[in-house]
Order: C-alpha cells, then sequence, then structure tokens
C-alpha cells in the first residue's frame, strides 16, 4: 500500500551525553505531527554528526508515531540511518519489526522524506499490513 502526505517537524537540541562532549556527536529531540494518510503525531532522538566537509555527515534516529494509517489506528516505530555527501542525502526509514500495536500490529514498510527548496517537509510511505 502506499500513503503519502506532509509533516511539521521541530527538532531540539539537548545536551551531550556524559563523556562525549569534544566530540562532533550530538543529539537532538524529535517532534512531528504528520498529515494526510498518516495522520498523527511521533516522538523520537536523533543522534548526528556533521563533518569538516560541508554538508557532509551523518544521523542515526528512533522515533514512535501514533495515530491512523489510512483509517486504522495504532502505533510503530521508525528507525532512520542516513549519510550526506557533500549535501546529497541517502536516507533510510524503515518500520522496525513488530513494533506495531492496535491496527498496525504487523505493519512493515519504508517511507521516503523529501524537502523541497523552501523547506518544506512531505513523505511517501510504501508499506503492508
Amino acid at each position: 500500500m502506499h500513503a503519502s502526505g506532509d509533516f511539521d517537524v521541530k527538532m531540539t537540541p539537548q545536551p551531550a551525553t556524559p563523556g562525549l562532549e569534544a566530540t562532533s556527536i550530538g543529539r537532538q529531540t524529535i517532534d512531528k505531527h504528520f498529515h494526510g494518510d498518516l495522520d498523527g503525531s511521533s516522538q523520537g532522538e536523533m543522534v548526528a554528526t556533521m563533518t569538516e566537509t560541508q554538508g557532509s555527515g551523518a544521523y542515526v534516529a528512533l522515533e514512535r508515531v501514533t495515530g491512523t494509517l489510512h483509517g486504522k489506528r495504532g502505533s510503530f516505530t521508525f528507525v532512520h540511518s542516513a549519510t550526506m555527501h557533500r549535501g546529497v542525502p541517502d536516507w533510510s526509514v524503515q518500520v522496525v519489526p513488530d513494533s506495531g500495536t492496535g491496527e498496525l500490529v504487523g505493519l512493515s514498510g519504508a517511507m521516503v522524506i523529501h524537502i523541497d527548496d523552501k523547506g518544506k517537509h512531505t513523505y511517501t510511505f510504501d508499506y503492508a499490513l
């Protein structure tokens, strides 16, 4: 199945993990609100790093989504893994196996995030139930 829509996201920087203050590794919390075929919200945490080369870095994140997907209510978790090579992103956003609850038990799939030149975030989500 295929879902699409847009989302608003707020990223809030968090203090460095003790012992990692001198590294280039940072943490942020994620607060998203999805609109469209996926209607709900999510909270999560991201760990990221940037390199000395402009536009290169990486992040990993976990985010728990609660809401409805094509009218089916429940929650599930996404795992994000991404690299950016001189401004060119390579994202993977996958549903964590067996993380679905409620009417979303058994959910699997992958989301693609799109960001336009004005910063608007949209998604496409190919999934199976």
